[in-house]
């Protein structure tokens, strides 16, 4: 048992994290189709598209949001524009900017785009005025008036002999600027509502614009009329103009007319014939996801609706950033999904986070949405997992790894099952019973047989699973509840399944805790009620080896209960607000609990001790679950983060065993040197170990030789600049003391005299070292002075004094 408690770990690094990396507003491709570029507050980030995981990240020094960025067309230039109104070039691979310069507009800039050159620059500014900068030259060349309030859109005319930019502003028209003249030629007008975005056909002839009045308009640029108007039913926020010259007859290409792809509110990828104002593809959504309706439309922030889209040539795909902020990667022709990188902001509120799959290779993550996250955690890479209608709340995961649980506002639970060689989760069973949101869910511990779920209707829920849980195309096992039972007085915050699955523990925000049978055919029987909380209860969790039941609440203390007589046995307090979630640890002697003064507390269960306290979020942390092997942590936070630490508890204790073994063998090493008389190196070594006591046993064994000044001057001028730096701080230190002041003003007088002001006033910490040796040299020298008179008053008393009865001299 002794030998279980010392390697119980008591320390976690953080081994990886996944942050924020995007937080809406302009996204771009560079032209190698490598690189995403994103904002996320003051920094541009740039992900890897084949790893999802930044490479690069540049930030504004003075910390202002970064309202509009741009990437030169051939990828050498980056440019980026703040709020204090600086436009800031910089040298992205490197993250170093390379030039700055003020905007000239009044107000932020609000969108910026190169020419095809990579020489000129366009910025349009929130207030009306779009100006053009030669960033070869570095100055402004144009400076456009007469566009009405915040210039959103602007772009150069793909062949840059015209000379021709396009905008648009709140007006909702598209202005056709001519750069030779510095005027606006004409203004396109078609649209009743913002327009979001304008693609152009290879040979520069044609431009189709999108709008949020749910058309598209079909441009000929050499008349400078409309050609066709697309109603597409639906507020467009990009499209793309399909290539010509490749067979797209999977999505409905037949014809060599022009065609268009569209992406907007309805969050479905819309393949349109120009000539005809026909839809002939809609892509179709993962099951059993559907379309968002023309009520939900109406919704500014439903999570199905695309923000952007864009296209990339020369890998035939086509990149879609959702209302959640998950950028999805389409392979054309087929449009199938490629790759997707989730970032939802990438977690506006995280409610939890368990690992899962071999070896707890993957995290699935719930956060404020209706889909779910699966990250593999060696590359980022990320699948959404669609179902849900609303928020998920909870997730639980079975024993092998390999199948878990879902619960969500939608009042349903939902079982989600891995592949085991290629990764890609599917769900294979859902019950829906529920009067209200489901907060919680618990999986059998034994084998994969149950769920249990709790509510905010007060009950739980026992829902068996078939037994073969195996599914074709989109059908799903419907579950029904085997046992259903009003559990408490409030909302159910959370249920947990014994480690035999025959107990049942719940928590609420009743502020109790009650242990339920379930080894009865069909009925969930109450055992007992855990009182002794003040305030609601968060978690609940079974201990894996003893009969105990550990609870956290809302009054900041986390609880060990006796199963037996339901009497509390220990009270863990040290958060300082409420404790959401508690795990066990290191089989069974150790808890981990989470609080929402975003600290994770490791308790020794023996001792009531917090061993280790992991702070690195900066918010509630609702999530924290342990791995299999109990070498791993995974925590995920309001702040938007997730957190994966490890145990190097052994590393750890390795190290130190280490550097005392070391330390044994330079202080042996030191006695020899000593011995020998090699003094030089022996007070080399003395400082290496940052001994202080040890050096001055080596300058009071030299002061004992004969000719010991000499000696100690040609040893210590022989020491190199950081030794001196290291010795003139120890002197400080042993001149505080009346026995080791000698040895101290010994090695001053050396260091004072040979060496010049200049130099000792360049040591680190000089002039408060030389400051504090002042009064206590002082107060030496005063006791020196009163020594000195007394044994001078002594020696003429001696000198005066006769034996009695000596005959006089």
């Amino acid at each position: 048992l002794t030998v279980i408690f010392m390697l119980c770990p008591y320390s976690y690094v953080v081994e990886s994290k996944i942050e924020p990396f995007y937080k809406g507003g302009k996204v771009q491709i560079s032209k190698d189709e490598k690189y995403i570029f994103c904002t996320c507050g003051s920094r541009v980030n740039v992900l890897e598209i084949s790893t999802g995981k930044i490479v690069h990240s540049v930030e504004h020094d003075d910390q202002e949001d970064i309202t509009s960025f741009t990437l030169s067309c051939d990828d050498e230039m980056l440019v980026t524009a703040s709020r204090a109104l600086l436009l800031k070039q910089w040298d992205w691979r490197q993250a170093q900017c390379t030039r700055s310069w003020r905007a000239i507009h009044t107000v932020p800039v609000a969108s910026m785009t190169f020419d095809s050159t990579s020489t000129l620059l366009a910025t349009g500014g929130c207030d009306g005025t779009i100006k053009l900068w030669d960033v070869v030259k570095q100055y402004c060349t144009h400076n456009l008036k007469g566009s009405s309030g915040v210039v959103h859109l602007i772009q150069f005319h793909p062949d840059i002999s015209r000379l021709q930019l396009f905008s648009s502003s709140l007006d909702c028209g598209i202005r056709l600027w001519d750069l030779r003249s510095s005027r606006c030629v004409c203004v396109l007008q078609s649209h009743y509502s913002a327009v979001t975005s304008l693609s152009f056909s290879p040979d520069g002839g044609t431009m189709v614009s999108s709008g949020r009045d749910k058309i598209c308009t079909v441009w000929d640029l050499e008349t400078r009329k409309a050609k066709r108007t697309v109603p597409v039913y639906e507020a467009v926020e990009g499209v793309v103009l399909l290539p010509e010259d490749k067979d797209l007859s999977e999505i409905g290409v037949k014809s060599k007319d022009l065609h268009f792809i569209t992406a907007g509110s309805k969050g479905v990828l819309r393949v349109w014939e120009a000539s005809t104002a026909r839809c002939v593809y809609t892509q179709t959504l993962p099951s059993p996801l559907t379309a968002v309706s023309e009520v939900e439309e109406e919704r500014d922030d439903d999570p199905r609706s695309l923000t952007f889209l864009l296209h990339l040539p020369a890998s035939s795909r086509l990149a879609t950033v959702t209302a959640e902020h998950n950028i999805v990667l389409y392979q054309l022709p087929g449009l199938t999904i490629q790759q997707q990188v989730g970032t939802d902001d990438i977690f506006p509120l995280l409610l939890d986070v368990k690992f899962l799959g071999k070896g707890d290779s993957h995290i699935v993550v719930a956060t404020n949405s209706c889909q779910l996250k699966v990250f593999e955690l060696l590359t980022n890479s990320c699948q959404i997992l669609y179902g849900h209608t609303d928020t998920v709340l909870s997730l639980d995961v079975f024993k092998k790894g390999f199948l878990f649980a879902s619960c969500a506002k939608d009042r349903s639970v939902r079982v989600w099952q891995m592949d085991s060689d290629s990764g890609q989760v599917h769900c294979v069973a859902q019950g829906s019973n529920h009067a209200n949101a489901v907060g919680s869910i618990t999986c059998s511990r034994m084998k994969a047989s149950f769920v249990v779920s709790g509510s905010q209707d007060c009950t739980v829920k026992v829902w068996d699973l078939p037994a073969d849980l195996s599914t074709t195309g989109a059908d799903v096992h419907q579950l029904t509840p085997r046992a259903t039972e009003k559990a408490h007085d409030k909302d159910v915050n959370s249920v947990a399944v014994s480690p035999n699955d025959k107990l049942l523990a719940s928590g609420s925000q009743d502020r109790t805790a009650r242990l339920w049978s379930l080894a009865g055919e069909g009925n969930v029987g109450l055992l007992g009620v855990f009182r002794g909380h003040r305030r609601g209860v968060w978690a609940v969790c079974f201990s894996p080896v003893d009969q105990v039941l550990a609870t956290s609440s809302a009054d900041g203390a986390t609880k060990l209960w006796s199963l037996q007589d339901f009497s509390c046995l220990k009270t863990f307090e040290g958060h300082d607000a409420s404790v959401l979630k508690v795990i066990f640890v290191s089989r069974g002697t150790q808890l981990l609990t989470s609080g929402s003064d975003g600290l994770v507390k490791l308790w020794t269960i023996k001792t009531n001790e917090c061993v280790k306290t992991l702070d690195a979020h900066q918010d509630k942390v609702w999530g924290l679950h342990v791995s299999r092997k109990d070498d791993k942590v995974v925590t995920g936070s309001a702040d938007s983060n997730i957190t994966v630490w490890v145990d190097v508890t052994e590393v750890e204790l390795a190290e130190e065993q280490a550097k005392q073994e070391d330390l044994i063998l330079k202080q042996q090493e030191l006695s020899n040197l000593l011995h020998e008389k090699k003094y030089l190196k022996a007070l080399g070594l003395a400082i290496s170990l940052d001994q202080p006591h040890t050096v001055l046993t080596v300058i009071k064994a030299i002061r004992q030789v004969e000719n010991s000044g000499e000696l100690l001057e040609k040893t210590v001028l022989k020491l190199r600049v950081d030794q001196k730096e290291s010795l003139l701080r120890y002197c400080a230190v042993w001149n505080t003391n009346a026995r080791n002041c000698q040895d101290a003003q010994a090695v001053l007088q050396v260091l004072l005299t040979h060496l010049p002001p200049e130099e000792i006033l360049q040591y680190q910490g000089a002039r408060t070292h030389l400051e504090g040796l002042i009064p206590y040299t002082e107060r030496h020298m005063q006791r020196i002075g009163n020594l000195l008179q007394a044994s001078m008053f002594l020696n003429y008393m001696w000198q005066k004094m006769r034996v009695a009865g000596a005959p006089a001299r």
